[in-house]
């Protein structure tokens, strides 16, 4: 595979590191590093893809160049949705490997932990991502320490212990995971795979932009409404648009970014709704849509960036708002959408309702995960 990736840089102070090294974050700020690419319009003509595997790996020369450790993730289906408005489309991650969106990055970092040399990988996780980081270390031959909120939904739990992972269930929320993991990490020789604390995941989140791209033949939707906790796949789409762009597969039109957050943890949108750039702690964060209760996401400036330079908007729904939607849109499309999926029908009918979507918008919602691993709430 051709070496396209011409090394790293920190997302907030823009440091540049050389790619080939296991690394976190930035060392001078602690934020979040980005990888890079040699991009123009000769890196690849966009019409070979139609015979390419129906994977995310097929965007291989816009993916770390690494052997690939993949169950199939990616190429999820694009339902139009006329039911829910006319333009209205659903991108339904929770046919990936391991019900989930988290799929894509844990595929992507850890094919890059592997190659790098990592043998012990740990993550906090309120749920699907610690199922997928256990899967693909599964399939990798790789350790995997998962730490869970203690009261995680049960199919979460089970998920990542069936797959052989070292599961702690912590007293806490996701945050107080990660301290954990802070704490052991260095005298156990673990790699910290927490979002946005390592450079890949975002690599494997970002080709639901790509995927978003192909399937509508290279136009981009006016409108995409996502449910954000730690808000890799929001930033990781923004990244995904500006690559297309550079390679000259799109204009520079972007689609409006829309975070929606669960009412009872809403970092993102208090610090929108407050013209901040950094999101405060959240206090007594609670939701009954696990992935939705990150009360502090290091990614928090990047994604409140996207949302303005789109002129997006933040907006949070209740947990019963949420939970009655992703019931409607299981028994109207045929999609079991996890609470999350369910969060961003709710949300769109209340942007529609003030005029932020209007009747012509192109409209895509995501549904991030499978009411399979939510059955406690949805019940």
């Amino acid at each position: 595979m051709p070496r396209m990736i011409t090394g790293l840089h920190c997302t907030f102070c823009g440091r540049q590191y050389e790619y080939g090294q296991l690394l976190t974050v930035c060392e001078e700020d602690s934020r979040p590093l980005y990888a890079d690419y040699d991009l123009s319009p000769s890196t690849l003509d966009r019409a070979v893809l139609k015979d390419r595997e129906n994977s995310m790996w097929r965007y291989r020369e816009v993916m770390p160049p690494v052997p690939p450790i993949s169950l199939g993730e990616g190429m999820t289906p694009l339902y139009h949705s006329p039911m829910f408005g006319e333009r209205w489309y659903i991108k339904d991650e929770s046919v990936n490997p391991t019900a989930s969106f988290k799929a894509r990055g844990m595929s992507a970092a850890v094919s890059v932990a592997k190659h790098l040399g990592a043998t012990k990988l740990a993550v906090p996780s309120a749920g699907n991502a610690g199922g997928a980081l256990a899967a693909y270390a599964a399939k990798a031959g790789l350790e995997a320490h998962v730490f869970m909120p203690a009261d995680t939904p049960k199919a979460c739990i089970v998920e990542a212990q069936c797959h052989g992972a070292d599961v702690r269930l912590i007293d806490g929320l996701i945050n107080d995971c990660a301290a954990e993991i802070a704490k052991l990490r260095d005298q156990e020789g673990w790699f910290d795979m927490s979002t946005l604390k390592e450079p890949y995941r975002v690599e494997g989140k970002k080709t639901m932009g790509y995927e978003l791209a192909e399937a509508l033949e290279w136009r981009l939707p006016d409108v995409i409404v996502y449910p954000a906790g730690g808000g890799t796949g929001l930033v990781g789409m923004m990244k995904a648009f500006d690559e297309m762009e550079r390679m000259g597969w799109i204009d520079g039109r972007r689609p409006k970014m829309v975070a929606v957050q669960a009412e009872g943890c809403a970092p993102i949108v208090t610090a929108f709704d407050q013209g901040q750039r950094f999101a405060e702690l959240f206090p007594n964060a609670h939701t009954a849509a696990s992935g939705l209760r990150v009360p502090k996401a290091v990614g928090d400036f990047i994604m409140l960036d996207a949302i303005r330079a789109t002129q997006g908007f933040a907006i949070t729904v209740t947990d019963p708002e949420m939970i009655s939607a992703a019931k409607e849109i299981a028994s109207k499309t045929g999609i079991f959408a996890a609470p999350e999926g369910g969060a961003t029908l709710a949300a769109a009918r209340k942007l529609t309702s003030r005029g932020f979507i209007q009747p012509q918008d192109l409209v895509v919602l995501f549904n991030t995960g499978s009411g399979v691993k939510y059955i406690e709430a949805l019940a």
